[in-house]
């Protein structure tokens, strides 16, 4: 697996009207160009999960998401790549009466084996007799939660900020189940960038849980000793949704950076920082750093060109 040794993403810096106006220095870390498939922050948090998987010589790799899932776009394909079976656990078995949607065709075809539960099945995936029930079921394979958000996942997310060069007043990125955040701060810590702040914006409505979540999945000394927070303000009314604000904003973004952001996750927390830039929240002379997390490939799919500005 040498693509390991070579995730690599460059840092770009973002200069414009806005930045200038507020004298604020802001860069972006381009994770949606450390690989051509398997994207973004889905490559960090799969990275020792995969080779904790090869080590333990499952017979296939198992794991959850809704019906627009990038990480189970991204574990097919990497299933695809290193000839592992894969096999997704699909939250809603409505979906077994409907045509499969593009992100889930596209898992098929990148050799996934789907099974659709009900939203109450689905409920238990972190349950130890549920896990072993699908054991059972599927023999011998390697489980991951849903995200690939456990400590192998946080382990390879830690990564994300190895190679930044130096601190920043503040670090951010989008949040969904919370495991690419704990893992910023978890590199934080480890780099000794003690005064950065790091911030997670909540793509999902009713975020609040997250931060219950990313302690859990960060030893104590680590999550007391870096300043962060997860922002719930900028959702725009839940996962996937969102407002032509948003829209105007990710047009005015490319066509002044010809940076390419999805409505789900990037879009929504570079929204965010521009309007906490504009309303003031940042000191003059703060240095930020933005994480591109990838999402671009599956909102392509999810919803066409629209999804990505």
């Amino acid at each position: 697996m040498d693509i390991w040794t070579t995730i690599k993403s460059p840092v770009q810096s973002l200069e414009d009207e806005i930045t200038r106006e507020h004298d604020i220095s802001v860069h972006i870390k381009r994770e949606d160009l450390n690989h051509s498939e398997i994207i973004g922050n889905k490559l960090r948090k799969l990275k020792y999960n995969l080779i904790e998987a090869k080590q333990q010589r499952a017979s296939a790799l198992l794991s959850f998401g809704g019906a627009y899932s990038n990480h189970i776009l991204a574990l097919s394909a990497a299933g695809r790549i290193f000839n592992i079976p894969t096999i997704g656990i699909i939250r809603g078995e409505e979906l077994l009466k409907a045509p499969l949607n593009p992100v889930l065709q596209q898992a098929k075809l990148n050799g996934m084996d789907l099974h659709f539960v009900s939203r109450e099945s689905y409920k238990r995936r972190a349950q130890a007799n549920y896990l072993v029930s699908l054991q059972e079921r599927f023999g011998d394979c390697y489980i991951m939660p849903e995200g690939g958000s456990n400590q192998l996942g946080v382990q390879g997310a830690a990564e994300i900020v190895e190679d930044i060069g130096s601190d920043y007043d503040a670090i951010a990125c989008a949040c969904g189940t919370g495991g690419t955040l704990a893992g910023i701060i978890k590199g934080v810590c480890t780099q000794g960038f003690l005064s950065s702040k790091v911030i997670g914006f909540s793509v999902l409505k009713g975020g609040g849980f997250l931060r219950n979540d990313i302690e859990n999945m960060l030893p104590e000394d680590i999550s007391t000793r870096v300043s962060w927070h997860v922002n719930t303000d900028y959702h725009l009314g839940g996962y996937a949704r969102s407002n032509t604000t948003l829209i105007d904003f990710l047009q005015w973004f490319k066509a002044t950076h010809q940076i390419e952001l999805d409505t789900i996750y990037t879009g929504k927390m570079v929204y965010g920082i521009y309007d906490l830039i504009q309303s003031g929240f940042f000191k003059k002379g703060s240095r930020l750093l933005l994480i591109h997390t990838g999402g671009t490939q599956t909102a392509k799919l999810m919803m066409g060109n629209d999804a990505t500005i």
